[in-house]
């Protein structure tokens, strides 16, 4: 990356033009840290250390690069956060789907299209304007390199790290996408935001399978996000009953912060409801063929989980869903699936329906 002498130009002007141009393409928020994360790293290190992050071999595979920018991307100076709401304004309330046993809830983020693509063609072309006012080197991540995401939005100003471990802004709550732009420009840096959370435990006894289990300390392997989404074979029959009726994610630990209040919904079109998932029968869902569930769950953020998985997180909701004749029939008919994944969690959950 190339060095930037004394007569460049105007930083701090710079960086109003780059948060004028950021809000035009969707971002509510963004701010600029630098790169060093002594502290984070060393709590990153205590969290694989004992084994939380599960299956995620992600989490370790790339050492220090992902704590240390610059052993990333070579000559990065800062690191520009970029925050985007996705509350779905047309969705059915979180709590009402939750609430009815035979309705499918789906995380409110995976609603509407893949957040991947829309955030990195939105960070890709600030990178590209931000080029045109002042050369650089950059690099756009969301979620798709090693990158801690919330200590870097947190240095920048964007938020805090709730005791749920999401990160919450004074002005917006939690539900928003984060995403970064990599550069070697040595834009001027914003203070980091201080925490908010005082008391405030409500995130801890929300969780349904009890994955805080202390104050910013979230173990993977318990969370429902992970067991429906992360996890690739068999859900662990203690967590099972806990899912409820959760199949893609879960929102709980958020639902009851009351930051929340503060939250704004969507801007971005693309995050509105698609396919009446906000509120989906799960009977209905689980009969979806593979065609149907590839075609259907085209562009969202969903299909990363592959049909079988899909059925898997279906079945353990049906089989905590009230006995019914649709409920029954849905069952039966993926009893004798070709996939020993699919069959075991259907049989789990013809087991727990016909105890009661």
């Amino acid at each position: 990356m190339p060095h930037h002498s004394p007569s460049s130009p105007d930083f701090s002007a710079l960086r109003e033009r780059i948060e004028a141009r950021a809000r035009e393409l969707g971002f509510a928020a963004i701010g600029v840290s630098g790169i060093a994360l002594p502290e984070d790293e060393q709590r990153l290190d205590q969290w694989l250390a004992a084994g939380r992050h599960g299956e995620m071999q992600y989490m370790h595979k790339h050492g220090t690069r992902r704590s240390r920018p610059a052993e990333l991307v070579p000559g990065t100076l800062r690191v520009l956060s970029a925050r985007m709401d996705y509350w779905p304004a047309d969705a059915q309330p979180a709590d009402a789907v939750l609430a009815d046993a035979g309705a499918a809830y789906i995380s409110r983020y995976a609603l509407g299209r893949d957040y991947h693509k829309v955030l990195r063609g939105a960070l890709q072309k600030l990178g590209e304007h931000i080029r045109e006012l002042a050369q650089h080197q950059f690099r756009v991540c969301v979620d798709s390199a090693p990158v801690l995401e919330k200590p870097l939005a947190r240095n920048a100003g964007l938020g805090w790290i709730g005791k749920h471990t999401n990160l919450i802004a004074r002005e917006a709550g939690s539900y928003f996408f984060l995403g970064e732009i990599y550069t070697d420009l040595p834009l001027p840096v914003d203070t980091p935001a201080s925490a908010h959370c005082g008391s405030c435990t409500a995130c801890m006894p929300a969780c349904p399978t009890g994955a805080i289990v202390a104050p910013w300390q979230l173990d993977a392997r318990r969370c429902i996000s992970y067991l429906t989404i992360e996890l690739q074979g068999s859900i662990p029959v203690e967590f099972r009953p806990a899912i409820g009726n959760r199949i893609y994610g879960c929102d709980d630990c958020q639902l009851v912060c009351p930051w929340n209040k503060f939250a704004r919904t969507a801007a971005h079109p693309d995050f509105r409801v698609r396919h009446g998932l906000d509120s989906a029968r799960l009977e209905q869902l689980f009969l979806w063929s593979e065609a149907e569930f590839e075609t259907r769950m085209a562009g969202s953020a969903i299909r990363r989980i592959g049909w079988l998985r899909w059925l898997r997180n279906l079945a353990v909701a049906l089989g905590n869903a009230p006995r019914s004749e649709a409920q029954q029939a849905a069952l039966q008919a993926r009893a004798s699936h070709p996939s020993e994944l699919v069959r075991e969690h259907v049989q789990w959950a013809l087991d727990v329906s016909a105890g009661r």
